[in-house]
């Protein structure tokens, strides 16, 4: 699980249900939408999950992470407030442990089939049949190349194991939900979107006629979730996909759509939400680019900047490849230049 970054909600976002359900409670939000959360054992300690009116039961979208207290609070769902109920269809916006953790359990369960984009269900396959990936002295390399020191860079290269440890067995086959389908739940009619930059093809759902729309980690109130560059892709751009996506979500989506996402409360202001995380990454790039215009820094050094906070190694992990992420739109912009120097990157203001 990734730690989120502060970028505060502007004061114009509306907040219908100002309380949320607390753990092993049901929200009605809506006739034939439900609302309640599963427990994390981190600093955001829940996760969003929904239950949608289907023709002859309810799908599920999301499940949490694979663990005792999780699955304990489902059983306890399933033998209070949701006893009884039919499942008929388990939907997984992405591929992150507390959104697909226990979609195998649910699916194997109620023998119902699982949603989910291709790159969601394929990036959870190749992490768990290959989860010696992990101790790749490359992925510990990628670290080293940046700054990090050797004991540091060992330990955050393995923390990997902790998404095997969260996330369930998926079933053998899926469903798959692409850009632009649509998806029948009840008598609501969905449209796919997909977001990238958090994750690759998160899956959102749009209903028109009811004005809703299932943002996943897309859009979050409060928090920018974490968009972050990893060994296997080093000079990927994953920001520049975020900020993309969030700049379509405002031209696709009114802004009087009610955003569910996927952590924290339900609220109205779609496109001042994602207009406020546009700005806060912004802000960040303008941060790193007059460190650099001074001198060469490497993502070691340039982490304390966004992040000026004590980080255990687990939240540096996390720290360190979000501002690669930054560091990566900014040499894509042209605004940075990245150099080699004894076997170490730094990044340096374009002359």
């Amino acid at each position: 699980m990734q730690p989120e970054t502060a970028a505060p909600a502007p004061a114009r976002l509306d907040f219908p249900f100002p309380q949320p359900p607390q753990f092993g409670e049901v929200m009605e939000v809506r006739p034939g939408l439900l609302w309640l959360r599963l427990p994390l054992p981190f600093q955001l300690d829940h996760v969003n999950i929904y239950l949608i009116r289907d023709t002859d039961g309810w799908a599920i979208l999301d499940t949490g992470l694979s663990e005792d207290e999780a699955l304990a609070v489902w059983n306890g769902y399933f033998d209070g407030p949701l006893r009884g109920l039919k499942i008929t269809r388990i939907v997984v916006t992405h591929h992150h442990p507390d959104h697909i953790g226990l979609a195998g359990w649910l699916c194997k369960r109620f023998k119902a089939p699982l949603l989910t984009s291709l790159s969601s269900y394929m990036s959870c396959r190749v992490i768990s049949l290959d989860p010696q990936a992990f101790e790749s002295p490359a992925n510990r390399l990628f670290y080293e190349s940046h700054g990090m020191d050797d004991s540091a860079a060992r330990i955050v290269s393995t923390q990997g194991h902790e998404y095997l440890r969260q996330v369930g067995p998926l079933p053998d086959t899926f469903l798959r939900l692409v850009m632009g389908d649509t998806l029948t739940l009840g008598d609501r009619i969905f449209r796919v979107l997909t977001g990238d930059g958090h994750s690759a093809e998160q899956v959102m759902l749009y209903c028109e006629k009811d004005r809703l729309l299932f943002a996943a980690d897309q859009v979050l109130e409060r928090i920018s979730p974490n968009v972050a560059v990893w060994a296997g892709e080093p000079d990927g751009d994953p920001l520049g996909h975020f900020l993309r996506s969030l700049r379509l979500l405002a031209t696709q989506i009114p802004n009087d759509v009610l955003v569910l996402p996927g952590h924290r409360r339900p609220f109205y202001g779609l496109h001042q939400r994602a207009q406020e995380l546009v700005d806060h990454h912004e802000n960040r790039c303008r941060i790193l680019t007059e460190a650099c215009s001074d001198q060469e820094h490497s993502i070691a050094e340039l982490v304390p900047l966004l992040f000026n906070r004590p980080l255990d190694p687990h939240q540096m992990g996390f720290a360190f490849a979000e501002t690669l992420a930054h560091t990566n739109r900014l040499v894509r912009r042209g605004i940075l230049d990245v150099v080699s120097r004894h076997d170490r990157y730094v990044f340096t203001a374009r002359r």
